[in-house]
């Protein structure tokens, strides 16, 4: 089954760009397909990959900050190809 997953990393701290940074680049170098907006991540795929996949990145960025939150919004199907039509 193809979901969508929309990702918005927020970490407590003055300095959060380095930590926002480094998760993207763990998702960008993944096999999955990664669309990328100022406000947040979205990333594309099989559910049965792509969540053990989210799983584990999301535990390496909350065990390598003292403080974050993670939103994180699924649909099921494949959205990567939306446009606008308006």
């Amino acid at each position: 089954m193809k979901i969508s997953v929309e990702l918005t990393l927020m970490p407590l701290k003055e300095d959060y760009e380095p930590p926002i940074q480094e998760f993207i680049k763990d998702l960008r170098a993944s096999e999955f397909t990664v669309l990328e907006n100022p406000l947040s991540t979205q990333v594309y795929g099989d559910f049965d990959k792509l969540m053990p996949f989210l799983t584990e990145a999301l535990k390496t960025s909350f065990q390598n900050q003292n403080g974050v939150i993670a939103n994180m919004k699924i649909v099921k199907s494949d959205r990567s190809d939306y446009v606008p039509n308006f």
